[in-house]
């Protein structure tokens, strides 16, 4: 009887180190002079500061903040199209998006890949579309880890976590307690439906309507593949700027990444419970991929504004005085923005004007 190998078991491990093989360049073209070389190391090093130049910060009440997220069902069109270098950009999106709410900077990602059997080539895709990822958003990939489970997941699946660290002063900490009655809020765009609610967009799309992925659309000139990978967008360039350019707090005053739940219950989570949100209807336009999924599967506005952005990728609430000149920002760095609410007294909701 012969004896028994780790290959036998699904794991074979020469094709696992040829996969490793393949990250390193991927990860070291995402690297600042703060990230610290450990060659065969068990970990990642971050300088948290540096001695002069273009990366010095000189902190004085750093605190550090820290994200995690994945991408969900999303992943199921990756792979039914056998399309997988953009879902690495969702995966980084949804965790520095979530960081910057308080006004941090990215500093380091780190990612959690699990497939079914070891894949060169497509943990290779993958992890580019992380890497591009972190360079949009100027954070170094310093590390992560790729398990083999052939006994947990199908042939063809994996799934993904990110787990994100950024850094901001503790006296520039974006909390939501400076919002007061008369504020503006701010919606700058999505590039879709972002990486929330697939459940119910494969459901719609794929088993309601019957659509294939190869599909066209009848809005734009792309399949119903290339609309439903479309990656989220990174905002923090555009927030960090922002910041950086009006360096007191009594400019910018919260921040909220819409995520599942929509408008309402993501920007609630940043007020204080004195105020409301008000938030105007038909203030911007509502991206097309939205009244294509609401009709393909006959949903109800509301459960459409309960699930997705509808647009509106991430909200900033900021003093009246300057919010247009904070639009005007925003349309410059390429990033369209509509005030699309205001904030009175209240309780601590987001609701319709």
């Amino acid at each position: 009887m012969a004896k028994l190998t780790y290959k036998d078991s699904g794991v074979d491990l020469a094709t696992y180190e040829e996969s490793m093989s393949r990250l390193p360049r991927l990860m070291r073209r995402t690297h600042c002079p703060r990230v610290l070389p450990w060659a065969n190391g068990f970990a990642g090093l971050f300088k948290l500061d540096f001695a002069g130049g273009l990366f010095a910060r000189n902190y004085k009440e750093p605190v550090l903040v820290s994200c995690t997220d994945g991408v969900g069902t999303k992943l199921k069109v990756a792979q039914l199209l056998g399309r997988h270098d953009t879902v690495g950009i969702d995966l980084v999106a949804m965790c520095v998006n979530d960081a910057i709410c308080c006004g941090a900077e990215p500093l380091f990602f780190l990612d959690y890949v699990a497939m079914a059997a070891d894949d060169p080539g497509l943990l290779e895709q993958i992890v580019s579309g992380i890497s591009q990822g972190c360079l949009d958003c100027d954070a170094a990939l310093v590390g992560g880890e790729t398990a083999i489970m052939p006994d947990l997941y199908q042939p063809g699946d994996y799934d993904l976590a990110g787990f994100c660290v950024g850094i901001v002063e503790q006296s520039r900490m974006l909390t939501g307690q400076n919002v007061t009655p008369g504020d503006a809020v701010i919606g700058i765009a999505s590039s879709g439906i972002h990486s929330n609610g697939y459940s119910l967009v494969r459901k719609i799309v794929l088993d309601h309507a019957g659509l294939k992925v190869n599909d066209k659309v009848d809005f734009s000139d792309q399949t119903v593949g290339d609309v439903l990978l479309t990656p989220t967008r990174l905002y923090t360039r555009p927030v960090r700027d922002v910041l950086n350019h009006y360096k007191v707090k009594s400019v910018v005053h919260a921040v909220a990444h819409i995520t599942g739940g929509g408008l309402h219950e993501n920007l609630s989570r940043v007020l204080p419970d004195h105020v409301d949100a008000e938030i105007f209807r038909d203030s911007w336009p509502i991206a097309p991929v939205f009244p294509w999924l609401q009709k393909l599967g006959d949903v109800e506005e509301a459960e459409m504004f309960r699930v997705f952005n509808m647009g509106v990728g991430l909200t900033l609430v900021v003093s009246d005085y300057y919010a247009e000149s904070i639009q005007q920002q925003l349309n410059g760095l390429g990033f369209e923005s509509w005030r699309i609410g205001r904030i009175v007294e209240g309780k601590g909701e987001a609701r319709w004007a």
